[in-house]
């Protein structure tokens, strides 16, 4: 961290002393008398609390309560809290619209101010407290960044809506409504119905992904991920998180003793054990640039290849994270992982104990948990989570296959230059079976911001043409998308990406199987079509879409700014 050195000698001392200790301090200290420190707080260590609250969204809207908790947890545990907030956008109310392209921009943002804060102000710990998508790894590229002693705390899930509804079902009502299936008085049930209060998406969608993969990662207390956002449950997780930080600042660890490549490889395989969204890969190979962690596409094959699918989780399945917590929250699944040799149960937390020891008494799921299926009998014998190459994507592309959509898909391209081309086709009833939807200049530059597309899978859903049509995108999706789906091609069509060169009628292939996506024509043909291509202009030439265009890194290497 900047600051850490003065000269070329290393400063020891905790990093809320050199704010508040001495003589030349004297106007820090008078500052902080303002905001409610005495005289005794100056002694002790000072916990950040960096509250991602808003009123934007619903998932982050009882969070300043949890901060609240996590605060008076800090204090009873011999520190001085300090509760400060960062950013939240909704991806969900911003999607298939331009807002959507601030969503991932976002995560830097959010990772950029929890770093300035506590750097600026010299916490020597602290809590991050997220409960939306881009939040929650922003949180966690913070912790990895400043290194010092931290906890992260999810908000939780949401409940389900009336008959079992959530906001992938009103996505997907809109394209019924397309189709003719849903009136207009049902959209607006459904509308009216499917989000009942605070939380996180209910399903295995991006949020819950997130909180499941970074408590794995060893920087949440157990079963953080798994607690209803509503509940004294997880007003207890928030307090029992500011105690713990503080045992932390105690004992010196750091989050550079927990974050080991083997947390990273526990993270993905309770990732690919939940069917959880293409979006932890992007998030995970960020998280880990953020720790100076070597992670790469081929480590999620790598893994893949033994570890299998068990959750029968939305949105390829019927049940919600609620469901999960009723038969015991993701401890129970790490447990039967650890003993079938598939996690590394020596891998510290911030328990202050292993993997392995924080499982060792952890009591089994009830026989026959319908969420949750044996390891002799899984929905899929290996990952979900398909890194596909070939000339259409030669550095990469990412797939969520589970099996429902079929292995493999040939079409004919359909070729869009951006999303809202893509969605007006598709309403418009210019989509049919045998399609391969071409969304193009969405990628980390050419977007910029890499938008989701839940709109429009959530369309040809509602179509009913999920079985029928493939959908290949330089963006990428939302957890809550399934169907034949591809995104994260790389290189982006706005560097020149073979995803720019495409023609309609072009013959695509996608294998799962054998981990291809390529078009059919030669490259003779290719190298032809880019000759003739131009580089469209940037959306933006200004502000902070246009400066994340010109810092962001591909998305095989996680879409950061901080190379």
């Amino acid at each position: 961290m900047d600051g850490d050195t003065e000269g070329n000698m290393i400063d020891k001392r905790p990093f809320s002393s050199r704010v508040v200790d001495g003589v030349e301090q004297a106007p820090s200290r008078a500052m902080l008398y303002a905001v409610g420190f005495k005289e005794e707080d100056f002694k002790k260590p000072q916990v950040g609390i960096a509250s991602t609250w808003s009123m934007v969204t619903p998932c982050n809207m009882h969070i300043n309560d949890l901060a609240e908790a996590a605060a008076k947890g800090a204090d009873e545990a011999g520190g001085k809290s300090v509760v400060f907030n960062t950013i939240t956008v909704s991806d969900g109310i911003s999607m298939g619209t331009p807002g959507m392209r601030y969503s991932l921009v976002s995560r830097e943002v959010i990772a950029d101010s929890i770093e300035t804060v506590v750097g600026a102000q010299g916490f020597d710990g602290f809590v991050a407290i997220g409960g939306c998508d881009k939040n929650m790894p922003g949180c966690a590229m913070a912790i990895a960044r400043l290194d010092r002693p931290s906890v992260f705390v999810y908000g939780g899930t949401i409940l389900p809506g009336k008959e079992r509804r959530d906001v992938v079902s009103v996505f997907e009502a809109v394209g019924g409504h397309a189709a003719g299936t849903v009136s207009d008085i049902e959209l607006k049930e459904v509308e009216t119905t499917a989000i009942p209060g605070p939380g996180s998406c209910a399903g295995m969608y991006t949020a819950n992904t997130m909180a499941t993969a970074i408590e794995a990662l060893g920087l949440s207390l157990a079963n953080s991920s798994a607690l209803n956002a509503v509940s004294e449950a997880k007003r207890i997780d928030s307090h029992d998180a500011g105690v713990a930080v503080c045992h932390l600042i105690e004992r010196g660890i750091k989050p550079s003793d927990i974050l080991c490549r083997e947390a990273f490889e526990n993270a993905i395989t309770v990732v690919i054990t939940l069917e959880g969204s293409t979006n932890a890969v992007l998030h995970l190979l960020a998280i880990a640039n953020a720790a100076g962690v070597p992670l790469e596409l081929d480590d999620f094959t790598r893994i893949g290849l033994r570890v299998p699918v068990l959750a029968d989780m939305r949105p390829a399945g019927p049940y919600s994270m609620s469901d999960l917590i009723d038969v015991g929250g993701i401890q129970p699944l790490m447990k039967i992982l650890l003993d079938e040799g598939l996690l590394h149960g020596d891998c510290l937390t911030v328990t202050g104990q292993t993997v392995a020891e924080n499982l060792a008494g952890v009591e089994p799921y009830p026989p026959e948990p319908k969420v949750i299926r044996p390891l002799s009998n899984p929905i899929k014998k290996d990952s979900h989570l398909v890194v596909l190459y070939g000339n259409l994507a030669p550095e990469g592309a990412v797939a969520k296959i589970t099996g429902h959509e079929g292995l493999a898909f040939e079409g004919h391209a359909r070729c869009f230059h951006g999303e809202e081309a893509a969605m007006e086709a598709i309403l418009a009833g210019q989509i049919g079976k045998g399609d391969v939807v071409i969304v193009r200049y969405e990628g980390p530059r050419g977007g910029p911001g890499m938008r989701e597309m839940l709109s429009v899978t959530s369309a040809i859903n509602g179509l009913g043409l999920a079985q029928d049509v493939a959908l290949v995108t330089d963006g990428r999706f939302s957890g809550g998308s399934h169907g034949f789906v591809i995104g994260h091609v790389t290189p982006e069509a706005f560097d020149g990406g073979p995803i720019a060169l495409l023609e309609d009628g072009d013959t695509i292939r996608i294998d799962a199987e054998t981990r291809k996506i390529t078009v059919e024509v030669s490259d003779e043909g290719l190298t032809r079509r880019r000759k003739e291509w131009k580089q469209p202009a940037p959306y933006a030439t200004r502000g902070v879409l246009a400066k994340y265009a010109r810092l962001v890194s591909t998305a095989s290497e996680g879409a950061v700014t901080d190379n």
